[in-house]
């Protein structure tokens, strides 16, 4: 089938591999964008995922938090402009608060918003008109502890609780809360840095684990090594992922030498009884939102012409 310029370009972005890598591989796959990664990974080609998450949406990130509880929300803008500006990161920080009462997207959105019988949804409708910006509430979660501490961390702070990226970490114990909610922002902070793909390894999506182990197993037997030695390099490889993307057997970002899971049973020693992070989430701004790509000479060019 004939592969378009467009079609590289994609792969190209999705992967860092070269031109004519990509083009082999979507000619190989019949276009189909996941396996042309799969295969070009399956190469040795591109070591990198799917980029999938890639930041393509501007607005804030707010965060609030109570007792042994906290929000985080995304509001989307059409520019980092209005992300600036005082009247958005106000609004933006309302609907945090709505959230921590709230918790899920739809009853965030069907709200009232603070000061107002308008709900949270109505009123981002207004402002609009008001900032003279298209302008979203995309979504909002929750987190709490019956005993314990949730913190939060914003990464590159613009104003208190508000940036472009927010986290929420949750310990479960019956310890000292001052000092769980310490090690729980550390944690947060750590989380920001690493994105883990989940908290244990049994809360990975097992048709992920099946891609990596099939990925693994093709690259293995290029080695040309028996069945048996084979079946253990992909043991090996499949310990090293988890120890990637589970957040509990990823190295700690403030300690390399130990994983997270050993500087919680360390911290336990601060804490004062026995400590489990139960949840976590992290919002980045517009991930997984397509923006629309211009060619800004052409639009020129074009208007030049009229």
């Amino acid at each position: 089938m004939s592969i378009s310029a467009a079609q590289v370009k994609e792969l190209r972005d999705l992967t860092g591999a070269g031109m004519m890598d990509c083009k082999a591989a979507l000619t190989e796959t019949n276009g189909n964008m996941e396996e042309a990664v799969d295969w070009l990974r399956k190469k040795g080609i591109s070591k990198a995922d799917k980029k999938a998450g890639r930041t393509a949406a501007e607005g804030l990130i707010g965060v609030d938090s109570g007792v042994r509880e906290a929000a985080v929300v995304e509001v989307n803008s059409e520019t980092d402009f209005v992300a600036r500006n005082a009247a958005f990161q106000e609004i933006v920080a309302k609907i945090a608060k709505v959230a921590l009462a709230y918790g899920t997207t739809e009853a965030v959105a069907a709200a009232k918003y603070p000061g107002s019988d308008k709900s949270v949804a109505d009123t981002i409708k207004d402002a609009v008109g008001t900032i003279g910006e298209n302008m979203g509430f995309r979504r909002s979660a929750k987190l709490t502890v019956p005993h314990g501490a949730v913190a939060t961390y914003v990464h590159n702070a613009v104003a208190d609780g508000l940036g472009k990226l927010g986290v929420l970490v949750a310990i479960e114990t019956t310890g000292n809360e001052h000092a769980a909610h310490a090690f729980a922002r550390q944690v947060a902070m750590h989380v920001a840095a690493t994105n883990p793909m989940a908290l244990t390894a049994e809360q990975i999506d097992p048709a992920a684990v099946e891609r990596e182990k099939a990925i693994f197993s093709d690259q293995a037997r290029q080695s040309g090594k028996p069945e048996a030695i084979i079946e253990k390099m992909v043991e090996g490889r499949l310990r090293k992922f988890y120890e990637e993307v589970v957040l509990l057997k990823q190295a700690f970002v403030l300690n390399p030498d130990i994983t997270v899971e050993k500087a919680l049973t360390d911290a336990e020693k601060d804490i004062g009884a026995p400590a489990k992070i139960t949840a976590y989430l992290r919002f980045a701004l517009g991930e997984g939102i397509e923006k629309e790509e211009t060619d800004f000479a052409a639009e020129v060019a074009a208007a030049v012409k009229k």
